[in-house]
């Protein structure tokens, strides 16, 4: 093959693109309500999007009036699309800012002015578990954004990092569902972007019970060594009894993880690639899996066919140092430290949401590229691999050598796409 990492790319855009909002949100679309209004309330990374698929949907075949449609999309600074009659809010992420509690605040307002005869369609994606913060008193804005870059930094997994936050909102964990009155109708369309697609866990279920105590909640804290105000701990010591389902609500999956690596199967196998898939939920530290995933593919090399090695998920990473970068790019730096300068081994590792870590700018990169080369042009640029990964910086490591991919956002996120291309050179 004479340009693996292009046709790497090509597999990550295949994936991006099967999860794309305008294919799967109209098809799961309700009818509009034949009397009251249709209130739209949609977060995270692919929100506008999901939101723009919706009103068009209904507006292009003439199902309903603008004025008919009221609503609010939340998402991250620079992945904002004008979505009229919706108001939008850019919100701050990871890390929750002013904007995400203002937010938070007008959404629950919304939910709550829902009159009979009117449908509350919650259009969910990643990313909403930020942009929505609505801290539970006496836990402030500061105090949340402070937990938060603890718990980001700790190496906890994103399910447990959800149930953390679930625990501390007045938004998630179903609080927003219960703000609408009863006897509403509320129906959730969903973008998964956790591994498992546990509709809780997806930007932590602001319309979904919560099905963790606060007695687990205080675990994960103490795992991690994250400290939670006495008030709070106090509270959640008590709260030993998950909440139950809240009434009148439906949810559906319209994408996931397992969709998008399809796409990408495909399309590898179409080119004459077997296709090992490793799964699309896998969880745990970056770089250990990255050396796993080396070994196999290093085994697979030395079986002499042309195999494609692909996975999902959200891998985790501990911050030891004082780096930049998030789990995908850690897990292309250890992955290329592990293949030892393979001659045919090439790898694309990408969030497909298009943001990978980073200061939260909308030009993140996405990941990175790892060819049988890279190591040897770190080395010529004054770029030592092990010092890098050391510090968590493969930000500034993939800098250096120009394979930073960054693609701007994506206006969708099914979660992390990594696809390791072993032998490619047997199919010239």
């Amino acid at each position: 093959m004479k340009h693996p990492a292009k046709f790497l790319q090509t597999l990550y855009e295949a994936a991006v693109s099967a999860a794309q909002p305008k294919k799967c949100v109209p098809p799961a679309l309700p009818a509009f309500p034949e009397n009251g209004e249709l209130i739209i309330l949609a977060i995270g990374k692919a929100a506008s999007s999901m939101a723009l698929a919706a009103t068009e949907h209904y507006l292009k075949l003439n199902l309903a009036n603008a004025d008919r449609m009221r609503g609010l999309v939340t998402t991250r600074h620079g992945y904002g699309i004008p979505t009229p009659p919706l108001d939008l809010i850019e919100a701050g992420h990871p890390v929750p800012d002013d904007a995400s509690a203002k937010a938070a605040s007008k959404a629950l307002k919304i939910a709550a002015s829902a009159k009979p005869g009117d449908l509350v369609l919650v259009l969910i994606s990643g990313g909403g578990s930020a942009l929505w913060s609505a801290p539970r008193p006496p836990l402030d804005l500061a105090a949340k954004q402070a937990l938060t870059k603890t718990l980001l930094r700790s190496g906890a997994t994103i399910a447990e990092i959800n149930t953390v936050r679930r625990h501390l909102s007045d938004i998630k964990g179903g609080r927003l569902a219960r703000a609408v009155p009863e006897g509403i109708p509320v129906l959730t369309l969903a973008i998964s972007d956790v591994p498992g697609d546990d509709p809780a866990a997806i930007a932590s279920g602001p319309t979904v019970a919560n099905p963790t105590t606060g007695e687990q909640c205080l675990a994960i804290c103490d795992q991690y060594g994250v400290e939670i105000p006495e008030q709070i701990r106090f509270s959640l010591e008590k709260d030993k009894i998950p909440a139950k389902m809240v009434p009148d609500t439906k949810f559906d999956l319209v994408a996931t993880p397992a969709i998008a690596l399809a796409a990408a199967e495909k399309k590898a196998r179409q080119k004459g690639f077997s296709v090992i898939n490793l799964g699309d939920a896998l969880e745990g530290e970056a770089r250990e899996r990255a050396r796993e995933h080396a070994e196999k593919a290093l085994q697979l090399a030395n079986e002499g066919k042309p195999v494609m090695l692909m996975s999902g998920g959200e891998l985790t990473v501990t911050m030891k140092g004082n780096g930049k970068g998030g789990p995908s790019q850690e897990y292309a730096l250890a992955l290329a430290i592990a293949l030892k300068s393979h001659p045919d081994i090439h790898a694309v590792v990408c969030d497909t949401d298009g943001a990978d870590g980073g200061s939260g700018a909308d030009d993140d990169p996405a990941g990175a590229r790892v060819g049988p080369d890279t190591l040897v042009r770190a080395i010529a640029v004054g770029a030592i691999p092990a010092k890098f990964l050391a510090e968590n910086d493969s930000t500034s490591f993939f800098k250096a050598l120009d394979d930073l991919i960054i693609t701007g956002p994506t206006y969708t996120n099914v979660n992390d796409f990594r696809a390791i291309m072993v032998n490619s050179t047997l199919l010239n």
